[in-house]
């Protein structure tokens, strides 16, 4: 998501300011993760419940061999998706570190219940978060469980099933922790279904989250110099947009206001319109 700030009016200088949220192995590995799911969803249904039967001989038809193959690979991609991101969650900005997922600072711990009153439509206005909300970590948190869940119970349900010469058949040793194959084929079909309750909350949190938008008016003295020596909000929209806003009039830079052709202090009003984009 990128922040673009500052839609200029007639008689307002010019500005754009951008805050890079998602960085590029987020989206990636977002687009990834979802893409492998839909595709895992529908390939381990069929393989549990063959809807599509093909006549004449196995060899011949080669659709349940298929679709163990389509559903391997998509595994692979989920697998390197998931181990990418929780990699990134050390090395990426502030929006994609670790500490987004748990809220250990104050400020992220006490958004949680105003977040979640939002979402409820207890409260008009979302806590200012860029990135994810607090609410939205520990959810996001959980769904990564689920994910390692999905990845152990798939991994030992193939490694069952491996030539004794495979490197993939020293998995199977996990059937015992988890229960049985019984078990993890249970395991792996009943977290699947969270997963894609957790999808459904994604999306409407998406578009919720995606509603907040306006102009904020920023009245700025600029000194004799050019540079900025003050900066108040006039119009305000959010506090998340606010505090963007303001940054953004502080880091300008203008040509001086002239009184008999000598530089002086003088004030001006700052449009800053937001639009989210995704």
């Amino acid at each position: 998501m990128t922040d673009t700030a500052h839609q200029a009016m007639p008689g307002m200088p010019s500005d754009l300011v951008h805050v890079y949220v998602w960085e590029w192995p987020v989206r990636i590995t977002h687009w990834f993760i979802a893409i492998s799911i839909w595709v895992l969803s529908v390939t381990g249904i069929y393989m549990g419940y063959p809807l599509l039967l093909a006549s004449g001989a196995a060899s011949d038809n080669f659709l349940m061999g298929w679709a163990k193959l389509i559903h391997f690979y998509a595994a692979i991609v989920f697998s390197l998706s998931v181990i990418t991101r929780a990699i990134w969650g050390f090395f990426g900005n502030r929006y994609a570190n670790w500490d987004k997922f748990m809220p250990v600072r104050r400020k992220r711990y006490k958004g949680i219940i105003p977040t979640l009153r939002f979402y409820l439509f207890n409260l008009r206005l979302p806590p200012g978060f860029l990135g994810h909300n607090p609410l939205a970590g520990i959810t996001y948190l959980v769904v990564y469980v689920f994910f390692v869940i999905q990845i152990l119970t798939g991994l030992a349900m193939y490694g069952a099933s491996a030539a004794f010469d495979s490197p993939f058949r020293v998995f199977a040793g996990l059937l015992p922790l988890i229960g049985g194959l019984q078990t993890a084929h249970y395991v792996h079909h009943v977290v699947m279904w969270f997963i894609w309750m957790f999808f459904v909350h994604h999306v409407y949190s998406a578009i919720a989250m995606s509603q907040i938008e306006g102009t904020v008016v920023v009245k700025v003295q600029v000194g004799a110099d050019g540079r900025v020596l003050q900066a108040v909000v006039l119009q305000t929209v959010h506090p998340m947009l606010d505090k963007e806003a303001l940054a953004a009039a502080r880091r300008c830079k203008f040509s001086p206001g002239k009184q008999r052709g000598i530089a002086v202090k003088a004030w001006m009003a700052i449009p800053f319109a937001f639009r989210l984009h995704s």
